[in-house]
């Protein structure tokens, strides 16, 4: 304790300052910082909605961040025969649904559209496209724009 005493409007700030907690069996594995965007407004002036896109965000830079040049980022889906998405594009809708849009294994158009309260995303690494030099980078545009719509 470093023995100052906080006002009750302080500490229920300091409730609302989004944590983010990881333990990984590899201790050098990368964890994508919370960028302040994300903590510059409080929790409880956000829906569901943008609060899930938001995090999501984060888990989808940082598991981008570990990916070689033979792959790019996809999403499984639990239960079901749903299949998997490569990710191209996601988003919010006020006040709780998120949606992820992409194309499946066969490169047909797909979108998903998911209840906060539903939402279970199982992100998954898949060869890169063969036509593509380079593979698609979804996660730093996700925060390029999150941070543009903060300022």
């Amino acid at each position: 304790m470093d023995g100052k005493v906080n006002t009750t409007a302080e500490a229920h700030e300091g409730d609302a300052i989004p944590r983010r907690y990881e333990v990984r069996a590899d201790p050098e594995a990368a964890v994508t910082d919370v960028p302040p965007e994300v903590t510059a407004k409080p929790v409880q002036q956000k829906s569901p909605a943008e609060w899930a896109y938001e995090r999501l965000i984060l888990y989808i830079q940082n598991f981008e961040e570990q990916l070689d040049n033979e792959h790019e980022i996809a999403m499984g889906f639990a239960g079901g025969e749903a299949g998997v998405l490569r990710i191209e594009g996601m988003g919010y809708f006020d006040p709780d649904i998120v949606t992820f849009y992409g194309s499946d294994e066969t490169g047909a158009k797909t979108q998903l559209i998911q209840h906060v309260s539903q939402l279970s995303v199982i992100l998954r690494a898949l060869p890169k496209e063969p036509a593509r030099e380079e593979p698609t980078r979804i996660g730093f545009r996700l925060v390029e724009d999150l941070v543009k719509s903060e300022t």
